[in-house]
């Protein structure tokens, strides 16, 4: 029997036809990233900015989400996530038993030059109850990415 609170690194890449700049626009602008990570949940969206040492929060439609730090920001070429509590109903938890067991979890993203394109990889921390919802929508929510970045 596995622990579900227990979390697990995924890795999801694809190639997408753009500049590192093209792809990292479409990752991390505001109307681009809401187009992505709508895959995820409906009515998703951020609010903070992408600066180093920044708090950011992912929200979703009825002010839950997670709340995040930016703990390094390589323009067009890093962004490190690190998640370290939840938001429910408006309100923070950062130190619940619940969320000790997994902070923090981190979520980066990486661009290389590929060819001409522009190869982009996520790494993200997930807990083991999310692995197959992440396997299914993770490369949704990157076909965005692309689609996005390619028609730029």
């Amino acid at each position: 029997m596995t622990d579900s609170n227990a979390t697990e690194k995924l890795t999801f890449s694809i190639t997408i036809d753009a500049s590192r700049e093209q792809v990292w626009h479409a990752l991390f602008d505001d109307e681009p990233f809401r187009k992505w990570s709508r895959e995820f949940a409906e009515g998703s969206h951020f609010v903070g900015d992408w600066s180093v040492g920044s708090e950011i929060r992912f929200l979703v439609e009825g002010d839950d989400g997670m709340v995040s730090m930016i703990d390094e920001n390589r323009t067009h070429e890093y962004m490190s996530i690190r998640h370290i509590g939840y938001i429910r109903k408006g309100v923070e938890d950062r130190e619940s038993d619940e969320v000790k067991s997994w902070s923090p979890a981190f979520e980066n993203y990486t661009l290389r030059d590929a060819d001409g394109s522009t190869h982009l990889t996520v790494v993200t921390d997930t807990f083991n109850d999310f692995v197959e919802y992440f396997n299914e929508t993770w490369p949704k929510a990157l076909e965005v990415v692309k689609q996005t970045a390619e028609a730029e």
